[in-house]
């Protein structure tokens, strides 16, 4: 019996013995707390670059609202980071057709961010009826020479509705005089931003007291521009075979009725859901076209698609 007692006496011994050690071990002191903090998750500030710019056209950041503004769109936007990563993904498939149509009308390459945030590079639909990368209007898109209908909805042709969102900034630097102010028009309308400059007496975006999103609109533009131009400073890891890259096409010239797009794409080794993907602006498994129009369809090289 008092051997099983001293026994019982030694076990709590240790037992206290190891507690002690571990409660010195994890006690927070300034050294290994501070130890902790780097080992485990952190949430940083971010510090806001000196000098920051859309399409040469320098942000006021010595304005003490307009740096807390960008601190805010460099935040939301760094620390989203599935959406961030996405960006990133998806810029690298579509920023190259994109591109060249804003260089070919003479538009700052930055404004291909501006679809970054108008639909994060996805055919989006907005509850207004804006639809496509740059979120076209039924009535924007036909002034401009898209059709938009139930069959064929041209919005949703990346490389037409790019050159549309090109022709509409064109006539917006024009009347408004900076290509800050015609990126914000894309958002509020010339008329808009027009009237708010003349109510409010001044010249600039910046100066400007506008509603929420119109307000927080160039913001999110020079951030994501930042983010994207700047992955490691921002902490998005990823290689180049990470990120999606665009297909191989070639186009199709079709001046007559399509009754079965199966059946067409079959004829071209594919099937309607890969049709479909390349060619998002044909809304219906069929093409009217009475009037013979001429359509360009965009068919995948051989060899991507099994």
């Amino acid at each position: 019996m008092k051997i099983v007692q001293k026994a019982l006496a030694l076990v709590g011994l240790l037992s206290l013995c190891l507690l002690f050690i571990n409660a010195f071990q994890e006690a927070p002191t300034d050294e290994n707390f501070e130890t902790k903090l780097i080992n485990d998750y952190n949430v940083y500030a971010l510090q806001v670059p000196e000098k920051l710019d859309f399409a040469g056209e320098l942000m006021p950041l010595e304005n003490p609202d307009i740096l807390e503004r960008m601190d805010r769109e460099l935040l939301v936007n760094t620390y989203w980071q599935s959406n961030g990563l996405l960006m990133f993904k998806r810029s690298k498939k579509y920023f190259p057709i994109i591109e060249p149509i804003l260089a070919k009308y003479g538009v700052p390459d930055d404004f291909k961010y501006l679809s970054v945030i108008e639909s994060g590079l996805t055919n989006a639909v907005s509850p207004a009826g804006a639809k496509g990368f740059w979120q076209i209007m039924p009535a924007t898109g036909r002034e401009n020479g898209l059709e938009v209908n139930s069959n064929v909805d041209e919005r949703y042709n990346l490389e037409m509705a790019t050159e549309v969102a090109c022709k509409y900034l064109l006539r917006a630097k024009a009347q408004l005089g900076s290509w800050t102010l015609a990126a914000a028009a894309y958002n509020a309308g010339n008329a808009g931003i027009s009237r708010r400059l003349k109510e409010q007496n001044v010249n600039e975006y910046y100066d400007l007291l506008l509603g929420e999103e119109t307000g927080r609109y160039m913001f999110r533009i020079v951030a994501l521009k930042e983010i994207l131009s700047n992955p490691d400073k921002y902490g998005f890891n990823f290689r180049d075979k990470d990120l999606y890259s665009p297909v191989p096409t070639y186009k199709v010239e079709v001046d007559t009725a399509v009754t079965d797009f199966t059946k067409f794409a079959e004829n071209y080794g594919i099937n309607y859901k890969i049709l479909k993907l390349h060619n998002p602006w044909l809304r219906e498994p069929h093409l009217n076209n009475r009037s013979r129009k001429q359509y360009y369809i965009d068919i995948p090289k051989e060899g991507y698609y099994n």
